[in-house]
């Protein structure tokens, strides 16, 4: 079960709202799934215990939230504990990637009830690739013996830039036909819920931190893969970007690039050099058979010394790029993951080399790099968030569940 941290400061700000609010105001007080009685509730949000009593109640009817252990009793008889009762509503979590689609079906705490992956590239286009998402969703919600009722929303991620207003891929590289594509009307279409679109890295910053990290305000989540992408996490919230485009640096140019081109029709980009395809490509001009990351990853894991040392230099090149970052955002955590974070230490070793190396060493003191909790589990855990986090926000809970006031 994935739990989202509520920060104190944050706590304090939205206790000082709930005067002004309804139920969907209080909910959010337990939505952590810390368990609390009325009157912890009444305390932290200043309202009159009578008001907590009846929206607690409202609460209760609509299946929100759910009596615990009752808590320890100082004489007389135990006070009642509620909390968030995650089995209330669904939510469906897709992860389309360069060459294969995971599509799951989780709880409101993010527990993945059922899960389906599918190979098939995102160069088919639009319309192929979400087809079978969509078909892949119904017979998942089906199998786990639900109903579309049920479902609250879609989080769906993307390899490529998202104008995060839209929901609508922006010029992604290796996403043919999908530039401008509006990906949340179409899905909305054929399952009648909310969809929220994000870029995969971002909502695998999301999935890293509420699985591996909930107390940490600063970190980077780096993808590498068939490309290289950050999702960062400053103040405890996502950065986007003006554009959607914060943390793509895959398409920083690094200086062993020299005239190396890229598909973005650049030359020197770290995804030329340090991705799962441009390490095959050095291998095999070596004349080691090698056509994409998974043969890559085959060749360290069988203890091939070439593989090992490409994988250590584009560690290196990483670790280039992530030293900018380092004095830029300062995080805590550098979690590395991405199909190719299965050759284990040997990336992480290239990256940790430069990175401790020519960082400040205020930056470095208390910064650890390493390798993702999730794996490939990432993306989809950070979607389903997204969709949880618009599904329970307080602007939209009321209409979802006819709260009253």
């Amino acid at each position: 079960m994935m739990r989202v941290a509520v920060h104190e400061k944050y706590r304090v700000g939205m206790a000082s709202n709930l005067n002004a609010g309804g139920v969907g105001q209080l909910f959010q007080l337990l939505r952590d799934g810390e368990p609390r009685t009325r009157a912890e509730l009444a305390k932290t949000s200043g309202l009159a215990r009578s008001t907590v009593a009846a929206r607690v109640d409202e609460l209760m009817r609509k299946g929100l939230i759910a009596p615990v252990a009752d808590a320890a009793s100082t004489g007389g008889r135990p006070p009642s504990q509620f909390a968030l009762n995650p089995t209330a509503k669904v939510v469906i979590a897709a992860d389309i990637g360069a060459s294969h689609t995971t599509v799951a079906v989780t709880d409101l705490a993010g527990t993945i009830l059922a899960e389906r992956t599918g190979r098939l590239a995102v160069s088919l286009g639009p319309e192929p690739v979400l087809s079978w998402l969509v078909e892949a969703a119904n017979e998942l919600i089906a199998e786990a013996g639900l109903t579309h009722e049920r479902v609250a929303a879609v989080g769906v991620g993307v390899p490529g830039p998202v104008e995060h207003a839209t929901g609508r891929p922006a010029k992604p590289p290796i996403m043919p036909g999908w530039d401008g594509f509006d990906v949340p009307g179409w899905v909305q279409q054929h399952l009648q819920v909310p969809v929220l679109v994000d870029n995969d890295v971002n909502i695998s910053a999301l999935g890293e931190r509420a699985a591996a990290w909930p107390m940490t305000d600063h970190m980077i989540f780096v993808k590498v893969a068939t490309g290289i992408g950050a999702g960062i996490i400053s103040d405890g919230r996502l950065l986007r970007g003006a554009q959607g485009i914060a943390g793509d640096f895959g398409h920083v140019r690094v200086a062993r690039g020299a005239d190396v081109p890229c598909h973005c029709g650049n030359t020197g980009c770290l995804e030329a050099l340090a991705s799962g395809p441009a390490i095959a490509r050095a291998l095999s001009q070596r004349g080691i058979e090698a056509t994409d990351g998974n043969d890559v990853v085959e060749l360290v894991k069988s203890g091939n010394l070439e593989a090992i040392q490409a994988v250590r230099q584009a560690g290196r090149d990483l670790g280039e790029v992530l030293t900018a970052s380092v004095s830029l955002l300062n995080p805590s955590v550098i979690a590395i993951g991405g199909a190719m974070a299965r050759v284990g230490e040997h990336l992480i070793a290239g990256v940790r080399e430069v990175v401790y190396t020519h960082s400040m060493p205020l930056a470095t003191e208390h910064l650890a790099i390493v390798q993702s909790v999730t794996a490939g589990e990432a993306a989809v855990r950070g979607a389903s968030l997204l969709a949880i986090e618009h599904a329970l926000s307080p602007e939209i809970l009321p209409q979802s569940f006819a709260l009253a006031d």
